[in-house]
């Protein structure tokens, strides 16, 4: 099973992908999701979001200013300001 993860910026979809875990800068501190993670919704402080495909592997870094961030149970999207 994977993650479905979108990030999102008010010009264009910057990236859709099936991955392993995705951790996002929120502003109460770093958090990771995976497949099957609980539903929330979190705020997005300036920072960078680490992709990870697999366990284990290297994680695509993308950094993001501002925006809000939601684990729902078709995945988690990133609404980010700006992104890349």
């Amino acid at each position: 099973m994977a993650l479905h993860f979108e990030l999102v910026t008010p010009e264009k979809l910057v990236r859709a992908a099936d991955v392993w875990q995705v951790v996002v800068p929120g502003t109460d501190g770093d958090f990771g999701v995976l497949e099957g993670h609980a539903p929330f919704m979190s705020t997005v402080r300036d920072g960078s979001i680490q992709i990870y495909a697999s366990a284990g592997s290297t994680p695509e870094i993308i950094p993001v200013q501002g925006g809000f961030a939601e684990v729902n149970e078709k995945g988690l999207t990133v609404l980010a300001e700006k992104a890349g």
